[in-house]
């Protein structure tokens, strides 16, 4: 499969709604993939099996807040800086790059640097959504080590880390990115195709490809096989930027059918929990995400206004993230919550 220039506003609007509110606004990741393509042609898209097993994969993502990645996106120079470094250390070139999120503008993006690099991208991905913690990846859960963190910012800083744990890549490198300004590309987990198999969840980009097309939100109801939590319209919205993320809530008082109902979603990044009068309706690892009810596209935290009318979903996350294993690194205990997890649909 390749990407082309016509395949970019669908894969845009697919990692949209798995950003669950998060990942970057995905209009600076279209926009970038744009103009790489038009300048180095069409990404070529590869599956784990057609890469050799010693062969180097290098996850890539933006870190850090998205209302200031929205105001300060990264240019070229980032990914070629991480590629050099990666080089330096394993003194091979890698066959491949992977988005570590395909939620918002990091499931774009990385068609850019696999279009800047000269490389394919792996279809595929270490979260299925949106999760704002560097730690918060698929590998980690299956126990790969978490030892090389590397960074790149705007000015042209590159940092190197050597964590001890995957909480403590996450420790550091929020700290490095606070530095940068809130903002920075960082590669993690960079692992041979060997080590990929079962640790990564594959065929995300396919998935945001299907995703992207539905242009009803019935259609898209359907595809993710989603729970209607609620259609209203947005009345209250509060955010702010504190350590390298967007904290805040949303409220939505429903309209129509729902009138009556209100629904709150508490944020960090991501929309994490659902409540509606007191109960629990969705909570992560399970995705929720905000819709436009005309037009059912994914709205995200930064661009959530006053007034707006919406349709919020809630579906099943991948299965690693229901494990015992996967909800101790991001189920709603990981976030602060004192809730014990329950399957969106189930009642909760």
């Amino acid at each position: 499969m390749e990407l082309n220039e016509s395949d970019i506003p669908a894969l845009a609007r697919g990692c949209a709604v798995l950003g669950t509110g998060g990942g970057g606004d995905v209009r600076v990741g279209a926009l970038a993939a744009t103009r790489a393509i038009r300048d180095h042609g069409p990404v070529r898209v590869v599956r784990i099996q057609d890469l050799a097993d010693d062969e180097l994969i290098v996850p890539l993502s933006g870190i850090g807040a998205p209302t200031v990645s929205h105001e300060m996106p990264h240019g070229e120079a980032e990914a070629h800086r991480i590629l050099d470094e990666v080089e330096k250390i394993f003194q091979r070139r890698p066959a491949a790059i992977m988005s570590s999120e395909i939620g918002g503008s990091n499931g774009v993006a990385p068609v850019a640097w696999a279009a800047q690099l000269g490389l394919p991208l792996l279809d595929a991905d270490a979260m299925g959504r949106a999760f704002p913690e560097v730690q918060m990846v698929s590998m980690y859960v299956k126990g790969l080590p978490a030892d090389l963190v590397i960074m790149s910012d705007v000015v042209g800083n590159v940092t190197t880390i050597r964590p001890v744990d995957g909480l403590w890549s996450e420790r550091i490198a929020r700290a490095v990115c606070v530095a940068a300004g809130s903002s920075a590309l960082m590669a993690d987990y960079v692992l041979t195709a060997g080590q990929a198999h079962g640790a990564v969840i594959e065929g995300t980009v396919g998935r945001a490809l299907r995703i992207g097309r539905r242009q009803t939100l019935e259609a898209l109801q359907e595809e993710l096989g989603a729970v209607r939590l609620i259609t209203g319209k947005l009345t209250d919205i509060e955010r702010r930027t504190a350590g390298g993320f967007v904290r805040g809530s949303a409220t939505i008082e429903g309209t129509g059918a729902d009138k009556g109902r209100s629904l709150v979603l508490e944020l960090q990044n991501e929309n994490l929990v659902a409540v509606e009068d007191g109960e629990v309706r969705a909570m992560v690892p399970d995705l929720i995400a905000v819709i436009d009810t005309e037009t059912a596209a994914a709205i995200q935290t930064e661009a959530l206004r006053y007034g707006q009318r919406v349709t919020v979903l809630a579906w099943a996350c991948d299965p690693i993230w229901r494990t015992a294993r996967g909800l101790e690194v991001a189920g709603p205990g990981a976030f602060g919550y004192d809730l014990e997890y329950r399957p969106v649909g189930t009642g909760v």
